[in-house]
């Protein structure tokens, strides 16, 4: 795995993986929900794309997927994105990377 930071939609985004299939996808997804206790509250899936919504520390974040971009996890605001959700994103992004 080569978990990055990233700001270009004007907010931070945790990019997991960007050459990865849907299994990193879902690995992810249970990692948030087991370690983490993370809810999804919203799922979108087409067949080369997902965002899956959900809450940390009272935060709405997406797990995103798509073919051509990978796995990544990034505010729902993007530039309208607080700085404390951004710091959440990071204290995310060094979570998963001890656990992946």
């Amino acid at each position: 795995m080569n978990l990055t930071l990233r700001t270009d939609y004007g907010c931070t985004e945790a990019v997991i993986d960007k050459n990865c299939g849907f299994d990193k996808f879902y690995g992810v997804a249970g990692l948030l929900t087991d370690k983490l206790q993370v809810r999804f509250t919203n799922k979108i899936d087409d067949q080369d794309t997902s965002y899956w919504d959900f809450n940390y520390k009272g935060h709405k974040f997406t797990l995103h997927y798509n073919i051509y971009n990978g796995v990544s996890i990034l505010p729902v605001r993007l530039r309208r994105a607080a700085a404390m959700e951004n710091e959440a994103i990071k204290e995310l992004a060094g979570i998963l990377q001890i656990h992946l």
